[in-house]
């Protein structure tokens, strides 16, 4: 299958941000496509981020996010390091596993490899650290919002991986539930958290674990409350202000973001 566009067609935008090294966004741009110069399907766009951390005393200041879109369907990486061309390099190898796992699952839907498992054995040593704020300091500082298009969950964990989060949250197709996937640190599995009932089917089929805790409800004040307390990554809740399914989740830079439907 010809491309819609070859590697060296593809304008591979590199944005800077900080004191980033020279010659790290030529460097950028040049190993994204070479990536991309093993992508068959038509390769729409992509995009890079270099972002040198104001803050030495950072252990991986040198930050490197990559956004490409392949037929229509985007597939991200996200990584750190203590150097820019480090973190170009690891952004590199990311990058490609991200989108060799794209093309083996297709565009809709697990392959016939569907029982392999997604967790990723690297763990997370890639990502960002989060920046420590005291609770009092912190603000929800983005609001987004998620999909009115329903999806399987089988195909929310796809768009979990392509994008490289820790949490997809969607519409489920079938029950028109809002709910959510994540990877689960201890069992390295994907769960399944919904607003509505969940069939054991799933977990049977070993493609996903069912989380079998209410979700609660709660208004944001008190989601972030409960974040707090907690110290999870994000929480997954009914706005009783809505009575749809949000997260509250831990930015990067120490404040919260908040996931809502789509209006």
């Amino acid at each position: 299958m010809s491309r819609l566009k070859t590697s060296q067609a593809v304008d591979v935008q590199v944005r800077s941000r900080g004191q980033v090294p020279q010659g790290a966004a030529a460097y950028a741009r040049e190993k994204v496509l070479a990536t991309l110069d093993h992508v068959s399907e038509p390769v729409l766009a992509a995009q890079v981020k270099l972002t040198q951390a104001v803050r030495c005393s950072a252990a991986r200041p040198a930050i490197a996010q990559a956004v490409v879109d392949v037929s229509g369907r985007p597939v991200r990486a996200h990584v750190a390091a203590s150097t820019m061309f480090e973190a170009v390099d690891l952004l590199q190898e990311r990058l490609t596993a991200r989108l060799a796992r794209a093309r083996r699952h297709g565009p809709r839907g697990l392959s016939d490899t569907a029982q392999e498992a997604w967790w990723d054995s690297a763990g997370h040593e890639h990502r960002p650290h989060r920046q420590h704020l005291p609770a009092e300091e912190r603000r929800v500082e983005r609001y987004k919002s998620f999909s009115r298009t329903r999806q399987t969950p089988e195909d929310a964990v796809i768009d979990l991986e392509a994008m490289d989060y820790d949490f997809w949250v969607f519409t489920d197709l079938v029950s028109g539930y809002d709910s959510v996937v994540y990877r689960d640190v201890r069992t390295g599995r994907h769960r399944l958290a919904s607003l509505g009932p969940v069939g054991q089917e799933r977990e049977a089929e070993g493609l996903l674990g069912v989380s079998t805790v209410p979700v609660p409800a709660s208004t944001v004040p008190e989601a972030v409350q409960r974040l707090h307390l907690t110290g999870l990554p994000f929480v997954f809740f009914a706005d009783t202000a809505t009575g749809r399914g949000s997260v509250l989740y831990h930015r990067y830079d120490g404040h919260y973001g908040l996931i809502a439907p789509a209006r």
